[in-house]
């Protein structure tokens, strides 16, 4: 398994959302990622695979709701997010995609 691939397995989506979209405004960005990555590797894959330096990053982990799926009981799966913090002078667009 190559480096960029091990990278593209921590990040999984950018999360676009009303919330995620004003945190752009403060020069962070939010992205969905795998639920047993940590925060230095959600910083070395975010300066990898988009060539930016990382202030910081917070997680959270969003447990998933129980919701009916054609009448019978489901569970949406546990959600993990990190809210990336980018140095000044760095931006990431995530309307273009990866």
């Amino acid at each position: 398994m190559s480096a960029q691939s091990k990278h593209y397995d921590v990040i999984r989506k950018p999360v676009i959302t009303e919330k995620a979209t004003m945190a752009s405004e403060n020069n962070a960005v939010v992205f969905e990622v795998h639920m047993d990555a940590n925060k230095p590797q959600i910083k070395e894959a975010i300066e990898a695979l988009f060539g930016v330096k990382v202030k910081a990053v917070n997680t959270s982990i969003t447990k998933g709701k129980q919701k009916r799926f054609r009448g019978q009981l489901g569970r949406r799966n546990d959600v993990k997010k990190a809210y990336v913090t980018l140095e000044e002078g760095n931006t990431i667009d995530v309307t273009t995609g990866l």
